[in-house]
């Protein structure tokens, strides 16, 4: 038997994303101390779009659709709390390949699969869109920060790796909005975020609809599901009611996509309990835990859920399939990829 591969939770360990900084010492562009208080790194109209009366004002013409989006995200949190840890994980990969989709990088749960278990594409034409979306998965399923400047922080990289002068520039502007919704500082946040000149072209998108999706589920989920159904949460122009009009739409039919994905899964997992009750072992139980929290589920990465060796895997996932449970998504001889038959 194969020792245990890390999860995917732990694939992090500290070590830096695509997008943390490297270097110790100050750009050589940034002023030197005494200057600092000349210039400030959001520009006037980044801090135009925080108005905090506007967006308050907005907030209010829109309490109903707000009080009908909190209700089902409650919805959610139940159902994702007692569906257990690896409903997060299966949702926050599907978000982060819907979202690779808007930002144009294109990164299917098949592509990921491929990598968290094979580690194959990030070398081939494209890897960097691959290792965007699975640094955007680690992220959205990373234990809850407490606060917009932990959120913003925890989006840069650690203490010493990431830019804290900006996550600190971010946060005070974002302090306008004390006492609102999260849902409509999530949305001042993805829009101020997208501003930033600080930010590489390729990467305000995907990282503002990551910061977004975290602020919005403070307090109760450890994101908010965005692009499930479409991009339109994301899209929205104009005056900050238009935007938050579209931001709770958008989010909203996202959170009842999530809840009927989840609903199909709870009566998969039954009917895959029932299915595989004859047989001995638990590497059968495993695999179906394993498949319930990965839209796509490779081989190695089966074999380190379970702990099982890979020929124990790969039988099981055949009698699986010829149960009709599974389903094998590549049609290849090797490095195949497997879903669950919802």
């Amino acid at each position: 038997m194969r020792g245990r591969l890390p999860s995917i939770e732990a694939i992090d360990a500290g070590l830096p994303g695509p997008y943390d900084g490297t270097g110790v010492e100050d750009p050589w562009f940034l002023p030197e101390a005494e200057d600092e208080g000349a210039f400030a790194l959001l520009t006037a109209p980044a801090r135009g779009l925080v108005a905090a009366a506007d967006w308050r004002a907005a907030e209010a013409d829109l309490a109903v659709q707000l009080a009908d989006l909190a209700f089902d995200a409650g919805r959610l949190t139940e159902r994702l709390r007692n569906a257990g840890s690896g409903a997060v994980q299966r949702l926050a990969l599907e978000e982060a390949a819907a979202v690779s989709w808007w930002t144009g990088d294109r990164v299917g749960t098949d592509r990921l699969a491929l990598w968290l278990s094979y580690r194959i594409g990030a070398a081939a034409e494209g890897g960097e869109a691959l290792i965007r979306t699975a640094w955007a998965a680690r992220r959205l399923m990373a234990a809850a920060s407490t606060g917009v400047r932990s959120t913003v922080e925890d989006l840069l990289g650690a203490e010493g790796r990431g830019d804290g002068i900006l996550a600190e520039e971010v946060a005070s502007v974002l302090d306008s909005l004390a006492g609102v919704s999260p849902i409509t500082r999530s949305c001042a946040a993805f829009h101020l975020w997208r501003s930033l000149d600080e930010r590489p072209d390729h990467l305000r998108g995907l990282e503002a609809a990551v910061l977004g999706a975290r602020l919005a589920g403070q307090g109760r989920l450890a994101f908010l599901p965005l692009t499930l159904t479409g991009f339109g949460a994301l899209t929205a122009s104009g005056a900050p009611a238009a935007r938050l009009s579209a931001w709770i739409g958008g989010s909203h039919r996202a959170v009842l996509a999530a809840l009927m994905s989840l609903d199909r899964m709870v009566e998969w997992r039954a009917r895959a309990n029932a299915a595989t009750d004859d047989l001995q072992g638990r590497t059968p139980s495993r695999l179906i835990d394993a498949l319930a929290a990965c839209p796509m589920l490779g081989a190695a990465q089966a074999e380190a859920e379970t702990g099982a060796s890979r020929a124990a895997v790969l039988r099981n996932l055949d009698t699986l399939s010829a149960r009709g449970l599974v389903r094998e998504v590549t049609g290849q001889g090797r490095f195949r990829v497997w879903a669950a038959k919802l």
